[in-house]
């Protein structure tokens, strides 16, 4: 149970999302004898920073690298990243794939060396070219060449038919209070060179992939796709789980994420 004590999870939430998202399975984790930490990434939850003041995905990323950067050397932590959380969690393996003992995807991206994160925004743009989401915002910054940035911003009809389709409607009411706009990262030069991963240091921390298969948004072939071509040492399914399993699915999230916690720690 000492050693169990001692483990600590890092909960990074998606896009417009906050630390709040996680407070059903931080309480279960917690209950269990876990040290538990989530996260606001910059311009999130009740981070000061706002939407426009980003120039970088890298700037987004500073809250989780800061709090990596100053844990005692000897310590390791298990990540744990949810939809546009799986970049920041991957970028943190490759700047610090000592501290992390395992690296955990929930419906999120799940970049490689060999699949760019901006390659996989690609397909899933292409994937989602006939779909049409009148119901979000796009919010173009003024005085940039050919729209490059902005920021976006989940409408309600989205949010109940593609998020939280399955999860409980105080949580989505919750979420329609607090969610904020994330940061459109137009230039994709600069967005690959911001993510990018080798196998050297991102390729040796271990890493799972925890499917949502009524996921609405990254849909389930799409997860699966990621799955194939970049091969987690593990993979676990939540059935009647939409793309927010801390609402929709929490002790079954929580119970997978304890099982990764004492394979991995």
């Amino acid at each position: 149970m000492e050693r169990e004590k001692k483990r600590r999870l890092v909960l990074v939430h998606g896009a417009c999302h906050g630390a709040w998202c996680w407070y059903k399975v931080a309480a279960l984790l917690k209950s269990n004898g876990h040290q538990v930490t989530a996260l606001d990434m910059a311009a999130s939850g009740i981070h000061p920073k706002q939407v426009h003041d980003l120039n970088s995905i890298s700037e987004y990323f500073e809250p989780l690298m800061y709090f990596l950067g100053s844990l005692p050397t000897e310590e390791r932590v298990i990540l744990v990243g949810h939809s546009f959380g799986g970049a920041c969690i991957s970028v943190a393996m490759e700047m610090f794939p000592t501290k992390i003992a395992a690296a955990v995807f929930v419906a999120a991206w799940m970049p490689s060396p060999d699949l760019s994160f901006s390659t996989l925004l690609q397909e899933f743009q292409y994937s989602r070219i006939m779909e049409s989401d009148l119901h979000s915002k796009i919010m173009f910054d003024e005085n940039t060449s050919n729209h490059r940035n902005g920021s976006r911003m989940f409408g309600p009809q989205f949010l109940a038919s593609k998020l939280y389709q399955l999860s409980p409607p105080e949580d989505l009411t919750l979420a329609m209070s607090l969610l904020r706009p994330t940061r459109i990262y137009g230039d994709v030069e600069l967005l690959r060179e911001n993510t990018r991963l080798t196998k050297d240091n991102y390729g040796t921390v271990a890493k799972a992939y925890i499917v949502c298969e009524q996921d609405n948004v990254l849909r389930k072939d799409f997860q699966l796709s990621m799955i194939e071509r970049n091969p987690p040492n593990e993979v676990k399914v939540i059935v009647g789980a939409d793309h927010m399993p801390m609402f929709s699915k929490p002790q079954e999230l929580f119970s997978y994420l304890q099982e990764i916690a004492n394979t991995y720690y």
